[in-house]
């Protein structure tokens, strides 16, 4: 009888052993794909800022990726900053929408100063954008709701169509106050 549970002990083992090395392939696996698509999603991103801002030097920027319409495939903003992107106010502000291998430009946004927020509440389909406004004589500054007109957003945070926010908003914080960027290498 000792054999026969020796022999049981043995199968189970190596049973669970395989699960356990099922499972770390799988997870692996998963880990891997999604580092690789982060890349070539970073890579495509350097691609296109490359391209749209060839003239210059100096530039830096922070990317944040999130689904602003819900259609499963994450939108792009990008936040520039350098001698050509910034000023008292703040500086510019691109979205992008992914095209292809490449990506579109949605809105092109000055002034804005950080944090950038993906606001809980949505304007024709897209997340509105909540950024930070002070600075060039807006003193103290406010928040401001950028809301999406069914083809981009207000290029300025600080006149209307974008509205100061009065109370609290729901809402992810996309970029932080706290960010530096990346340089934009040729």
């Amino acid at each position: 009888m000792s054999g026969r549970r020796e022999k049981t002990a043995g199968v189970n083992l190596r049973r669970a052993l395989s699960c356990v090395a099922l499972l770390c392939c799988l997870l692996c696996g998963s880990l891997c794909t999604a580092q690789s698509s982060k890349q070539v999603r970073s890579e495509r991103l350097e691609t296109y800022l490359r391209g749209a801002l060839s003239e210059e030097t100096g530039t830096r920027y922070i990317a944040a990726f999130f689904d602003l319409d819900d259609d499963e495939r994450d939108e792009v903003i990008v936040y520039l900053m350098g001698p050509f992107h910034c000023g008292s106010g703040g500086c510019d502000m691109w979205v992008l929408a992914p095209e292809g291998s490449t990506y579109r430009l949605v809105s092109d946004i000055s002034i804005v100063q950080l944090p950038v927020r993906a606001l809980a509440t949505k304007s024709h389909g897209w997340h509105d954008l909540g950024v930070k406004v002070r600075g060039g004589g807006i003193l103290p500054g406010y928040e401001a709701r950028l809301s999406f007109n069914g083809k981009t957003y207000p290029e300025n945070p600080s006149v209307a169509p974008a509205k100061r926010i009065t109370g609290a908003v729901a809402g992810k914080i996309l970029i932080p106050e706290s960010a530096q960027g990346e340089p934009l290498l040729p």
